[in-house]
């Protein structure tokens, strides 16, 4: 009953104008960078942290989820088309979706990308609206000695289950620690690590360390590797799928959904390990797996609801516990922090009209996504053609503007640019930066719990062992940690991001 009166004010908070507005806004400018090779979510996301300064908490974050689950709709329109994810979750579409575009199903592809995501997405936000609670319920009973095991867990599973060598996502979450460490210590109030820049004395601003990492990183990456995109299907027809076409998609859709619903709220995790674990499954169940690669509608199927899936149920431990699963969700709690919002299972308690709010918004979100995303094809189909060289001199603009105006300085954006550089090398050497988001944002936290648990224990560090839910959660990553360390263990996650390569 409860839930019930909880759901319906969160439908009186999304259904007001200027969040329905921002809602809108939000789903169709994320799918249009979905649509556009090479800018992600997260980039978008970074670029707009500055803008959401002037709005209201609601509807920022509301905004801001409707880019995140919106891009993974226009990432598969791009696949289909072109054969060029735009989005690194709908890499796998692009493997049947294409085939099925050349083969002249196109819109059949379209039409089951945008069904099997609007369902995963409602499941998803009924699983969020069950199980957030609880899980807020259960995290109020943590102490710092909990918080930072959960913290050390959560790092630990972003390096297994990121992209490439491990020992890149360990160097990468260490740099992130040690970013998070410049400024002022909390407890003695002594500066540290700010090689006599005043201008970093209060640490470096998160939204730099993302703008440029992602943003101009981003910018710099794709001028370097251009390509020229050419769209399969100037016109787009048979959109409605037959019963046949209904009848081959329901068992993957359900499949993908419940995959990438568990996949979304691990560490690491999201909507891209979904969408590969899902294409891997249901080739595994299928009876004829030699059609996929060759146009199998359940190859666009599974993976599409499946991403959908994970990037909504990647909220649950970004809402509860205020730990970030993946970059887009490290950016969610950056910009709760800078609208004063404490992430953590106190948001449900101190602010549920955010909360609610934000949680009927992503349902109320796609289904925007499905009325107006296939009626609008044509229009993506068109911004396809646009060439990235014409793109980023306005989102360089939009970058140093939008950094400019966190704390008036110049100071900010050369750092910017700086962070940006290190993103270009970063890619360079295969160094996925997402470990780095999380440790630069983690750090702190970590930091402050640490100090906390030692001074209520007086110093005893076997606090962290002697309380069972830290215990079990040092144990699960010590365990986490040695599995991937283990020689078969580490070839098999090898291989298998070298076949999702």
């Amino acid at each position: 009953m409860e839930t019930l009166s909880n759901l319906w004010l969160g439908l009186e908070t999304a259904l007001t104008f200027w969040n329905l507005a921002y809602c809108m806004v939000g789903v169709l400018l994320g799918t249009a960078i979905g649509v556009l090779p090479g800018l992600g979510p997260t980039a978008t996301i970074a670029m707009l942290l500055p803008v959401t300064f002037g709005l209201p908490p609601v509807s920022a974050l509301i905004m801001l989820a409707g880019i995140y689950y919106g891009a993974q709709y226009g990432g598969s329109t791009t696949a289909i088309l072109v054969n060029l994810p735009g989005e690194s979750s709908s890499v796998v579409t692009a493997l049947d979706g294409y085939q099925m575009a050349r083969q002249g199903k196109a819109g059949k592809a379209l039409a089951t990308a945008a069904i099997g995501s609007f369902f995963a997405g409602t499941v998803a936000t009924v699983l969020l609206a069950v199980f957030a609670p609880p899980l807020a319920d259960l995290a109020l009973q943590f102490g710092p000695a909990e918080y930072f095991s959960l913290m050390v867990l959560g790092l630990v599973a972003s390096v297994v289950l990121a992209h490439g060598s491990l020992l890149h996502a360990f160097g990468m979450i260490i740099l992130g620690l040690m970013l998070g460490l410049i400024g002022t210590d909390v407890n003695s109030g002594t500066t540290r690590y700010t090689f006599g820049f005043p201008e970093i004395a209060d640490g470096i601003n998160f939204v730099v360390v993302a703008m440029g990492v992602f943003g101009l990183g981003e910018i710099i990456g794709n001028l370097a590797n251009e390509t020229t995109r050419t769209v399969m299907a100037k016109t787009v027809k048979g959109l409605m799928p037959t019963r046949e076409d209904l009848k081959q998609m329901a068992a993957p859709v359900l499949r993908g959904t419940v995959l990438g619903s568990m996949l979304g709220i691990l560490p690491g995790g999201g909507a891209m390990l979904a969408s590969f674990a899902a294409y891997t499954l249901e080739k595994k169940v299928s009876r004829h797996p030699e059609r996929f690669g060759k146009g199998a509608i359940e190859g666009v199927a599974g993976p599409e609801s499946a991403n959908n899936a994970g990037a909504q149920t990647s909220f649950i431990p970004m809402l509860t516990l205020g730990i970030p699963s993946n970059p887009v969700m490290a950016l969610m709690i950056g910009a709760m922090i800078m609208q004063g919002i404490q992430p953590g299972p106190s948001v449900m308690t101190e602010q549920p009209v955010l909360f609610w709010g934000l949680i009927v918004s992503m349902w109320i979100g796609n289904l925007f996504l499905l009325v107006l995303n296939l009626p609008l094809i044509g229009l993506w189909v068109r911004m396809i053609s646009v060439p990235y060289h014409f793109l980023y001199p306005a989102i360089l603009v939009f970058c140093a503007i939008g950094v400019f105006s966190l704390n008036n300085a110049t100071f900010d954006v050369y750092l910017m640019a700086m962070f940006g550089f290190l993103g270009y090398i970063f890619r360079k050497l295969d160094c996925e930066p997402a470990p780095m988001l999380l440790g630069f944002i983690l750090g702190p936290m970590m930091e402050e719990h640490l100090r906390r648990a030692m001074l209520i224990s007086k110093g005893d560090a076997t606090v962290f062992m002697s309380r069972p839910i830290s215990a079990t959660m040092l144990v699960l990553a010590l365990i986490l940690l040695a599995s991937v360390l283990a020689p078969t263990v580490r070839r098999k996650r090898e291989e298998a991001f070298q076949e999702e390569a």
